[in-house]
């Protein structure tokens, strides 16, 4: 009996042994299988260029339609004097194209206006987050999708604080924290520090991206309002270095006047209120 029992014992713990490899091992391809928060879900990674042909308005706009603003809106829209879209005029306070073709403001479009610059944009997915690569002025942006909220006080900022979260076969992007320096868009659409931006990007095709734009700015328009972007992969072409500052016709004179940078407020210009095209 004595023999036999110490033969099981050490039977026993081999048996445990094995036992506890195999739960590890287990345990480690289970962990290993799980995806990391914020992994991406769908591929929107590549080269993409604007494909809105034959709309006008989509040079300078993400709609043709004026949104309905409040009182102070109007007052900042009228006061706009656009290089793009029905009220351009030559004389323009444009702080990235202070005058239609001639110069460069070089100030930062701001978000979603950047998605109408004339220039291509790169994504890139990693887990966590979003890259967004932008070939005009080579600006980046970058969106968490780790599960993080947005801060309870934000800096005010160019681009705005970005997180995002994956949704089935689409990417929504949630951004506040704009300072109001900058245009909703090319034809002088104003905003606030209010701004809450709410995009929806999504792959319809192999070679192809759609942008749906939600605007939240209660303090510049009545109602919120939406508008779209689409683009098209190009999968052989690279971002390219394009300086604002190297442009023959960089107009530092109007951007030292412009107040953008020496001033928290809102830049003044030193025109009088445009009027409206009749």
């Amino acid at each position: 009996m004595r023999n036999r029992f110490a033969v099981s014992i050490p039977a026993l713990a081999t048996v445990l042994v094995l036992s506890s490899v195999l739960h590890a091992q287990t345990a480690g391809q289970s962990g290993a299988a799980k995806r990391p928060a914020g992994t991406p879900s769908l591929d929107l990674s590549g080269v993409w260029e604007a494909n809105m042909p034959g709309l006008p308005w989509a040079t300078y706009s993400f709609s043709p339609n004026i949104p309905p603003m409040t009182s102070w809106g109007k007052q900042r829209y009228l006061s706009a004097k656009p290089s793009y879209g029905p009220r351009a005029v030559d004389d323009s306070t444009d702080y990235v194209n202070p005058t239609t073709g001639k110069d460069v403001g070089c100030l930062p479009p701001g978000v979603p206006r950047i998605y109408i610059q004339p220039f291509l944009f790169e994504i890139v997915e990693t887990p966590g987050r979003v890259i967004q690569l932008f070939e005009f002025d080579h600006h980046m942006r970058q969106i968490f999708t780790d599960g993080r909220q947005h801060p309870k006080d934000p800096d005010l900022t160019w681009m705005g604080h970005s997180i995002g979260r994956y949704e089935g076969d689409t990417l929504v992007i949630d951004t506040i924290g704009f300072n109001d320096k900058t245009w909703i868009d090319r034809g002088g659409l104003p905003h606030s520090d209010q701004l809450h931006v709410i995009e929806r990007i999504r792959r319809p095709s192999s070679d192809a991206l759609e942008i749906n734009i939600t605007i939240d700015d209660p303090k510049t328009y009545t109602k919120t309002w939406s508008g779209y972007r689409n683009f098209k992969l190009r999968p052989t072409w690279n971002i390219e270095e394009f300086i604002c500052a190297d442009n023959a016709d960089y107009n530092e004179e109007f951007i030292n006047k412009s107040g953008a940078y020496n001033s928290p407020k809102p830049s003044k210009q030193q025109t009088k209120p445009a009027k409206p095209n009749k």
